[in-house]
């Protein structure tokens, strides 16, 4: 391990390291579960925020569990820590394959890279692509848009009130 002028690591590996640690406890906390990590960040300061989902929704008490099971394999005598676990929220871009998958039949807008907005129900989603059903209007007939994902720079369900 290489170390700075004054014997210390850099900083930039304790935060990699410490990102790794935290993965492995969220992937083990929520093994066998419906739950998934959609974004894990730890800044460098210590704050730890951790973001999920699941295949049938994510709770609050889901979050406590899974905070209290992160919190209970780390020493806050050895280390000074802040930790934020919470669902994605459904403001949030879906980053996920997963995501996508779950929210087929609800109505969504994808952003490509080059601006160009399209709304429409998410009728199916792989690694490659996302497609959606465009609805139709007087002068044009539903269509169906297939996009991929690398030219795709976010997926967001549309929220109605």
């Amino acid at each position: 391990m290489q170390r700075n002028r004054r014997g210390r690591k850099p900083l930039f590996l304790l935060i990699m390291i410490e990102k790794i640690k935290i993965l492995e406890l969220v992937n083990q906390a929520l093994e066998g579960s419906d739950k998934f990590l959609v974004n894990l960040k730890i800044t460098p300061d210590n704050r730890i925020y951790v973001d999920i989902d699941g295949d049938n929704g994510v709770t609050i008490d889901d979050c406590i569990e899974l905070s209290r099971a992160i919190e209970g394999q780390l020493d806050r005598d050895e280390e000074d820590f802040a930790l934020d676990v919470s669902s994605a929220g459904a403001d949030q871009p879906l980053k996920l394959t997963r995501q996508l998958v779950k929210n087929i039949g609800r109505e969504v807008e994808a952003v490509t890279f080059d601006g160009q907005k399209t709304v429409g129900e998410l009728t199916a989603a792989d690694e490659a692509t996302v497609t959606l059903r465009t609805p139709g209007t007087k002068k044009q007939a539903p269509q169906e848009v297939v996009l991929q994902r690398r030219d795709v720079k976010s997926v967001k369900v549309v929220i109605k009130f």
